[in-house]
């Protein structure tokens, strides 16, 4: 392939070459491309607001076609940076809460992956496709989820639910609708960028054809099927008990204190602190199993401790997480117990009781 030069029309199979990144890197030298990114990144500032209603609280934003038009002119290099600085000057402007640096990955990643599949590449419907993929599933949904566990964690303070069904089935569902629109989309606005000497390729193949709408489902088959595969080892593998409220707590640890005891001879409700570790449940089982810790309270202990703390008593103790109950010396571990109840109807169903 040849070397860079301004007057290179070089089409790339894939990003894989020196001469591809040579060639991305070399538009920062074209003035006509700077300028071209500067329009680029104020558009998307203007309309990243902006969205196109498709249903309820489901939106097409209207940025993202400035964003895919702009990286496949200027390439992964110059798309980089544009994407931070649009994202910045965005937070600056039209500020929607606190600014998060980690969310500008988010961006660079989106700007990025447009370029690879349309930079200096004969774009075709597939590409378009692949794309638009990558965004909505890589980006939106795998990226994404631990840039929120961070925000939620260190800005707001609030724990964040890694599995976001409503977020998945969203990104999923736009996929087909945003990659036909973004295919017409670019049909319409390559042959006149073309005219100018920003990009090389034609509209030839951007059409749709048998393949291209079997690739779709296919990849929105994949998508589903990743979504559902890990929602289920959400389901089975995430416990109940991580989302009591302090309310539901000591409820539970009450109820199942209660259980212990009547089914345990020698241990006496009064004197015996049961707390759940674990709540755990089955795609398909009915049973909803719980993990016990089972502690002896001293009484004596107790009563100093709550002389010389205020707020703190016998429902302190009774509420307790797993963490905590570990923690106080007021609570000695005396065993452990599996209690298995009924997921809808909260009937007891079998108790195992395990005493050091």
């Amino acid at each position: 392939m040849s070397q860079y030069t301004d007057n290179n029309r070089t089409l790339y199979p894939h990003p894989f070459s020196k001469a591809y990144w040579k060639q991305a890197a070399g538009e920062f030298k074209k003035q006509k491309v700077l300028i071209f990114a500067a329009l680029m990144i104020a558009l998307r500032v203007a309309l990243k607001s902006l969205g196109i209603p498709i249903a309820a609280d489901l939106k097409i934003n209207i940025a993202f076609f400035i964003n895919a038009y702009g990286a496949m002119v200027f390439g992964p290099v110059v798309a980089i940076v544009a994407a931070a600085i649009s994202d910045t000057l965005g937070c600056i402007l039209f500020p929607t809460g606190v600014y998060f640096f980690p969310f500008i990955f988010i961006e660079i990643a989106g700007s990025l992956c447009f370029a690879l599949f349309l930079y200096r590449a004969e774009v075709t419907a597939k590409r378009v496709i692949l794309s638009r993929f990558c965004i909505d599933f890589f980006v939106n949904i795998v990226l994404n989820t631990p840039v929120m566990w961070l925000y939620y964690k260190m800005v707001m303070g609030k724990s964040y639910a890694i599995f976001d069904l409503v977020r998945f089935v969203k990104n999923l569902a736009m996929f087909p609708i945003e990659s036909v629109l973004l295919i017409l989309f670019l049909r319409m606005v390559i042959p006149p960028t073309q005219k100018l000497g920003y990009v090389y390729s034609g509209i030839d193949k951007l059409r749709f054809t048998k393949k291209n709408i079997l690739l779709m489902a296919v990849l929105l088959a994949i998508g589903a099927a990743a979504v559902s595969g890990y929602a289920i080892y959400s389901y089975n593998t995430t416990s109940l008990s991580a989302k009591y409220s302090a309310q539901e707590r000591l409820a539970y640890n009450n109820e199942m204190n209660d259980w212990v005891t009547a089914e345990t001879d020698g241990l006496e409700a009064e004197s015996t602190v049961t707390i759940v570790e674990a709540a755990n449940r089955k795609v398909g089982n009915p049973d909803l199993t719980y993990s016990l810790a089972i502690y002896s309270l001293d009484a004596d202990k107790l009563a100093e401790k709550a002389a010389a703390e205020e707020g703190y008593g016998l429902d302190t103790v009774r509420g307790y997480s797993k963490s905590k109950a570990a923690a106080d010396d007021v609570l000695t571990r005396i065993g452990s117990a599996t209690a298995v109840t009924d997921k809808k109807t909260g009937e007891h169903k079998s108790i195992e009781v395990n005493l050091d």
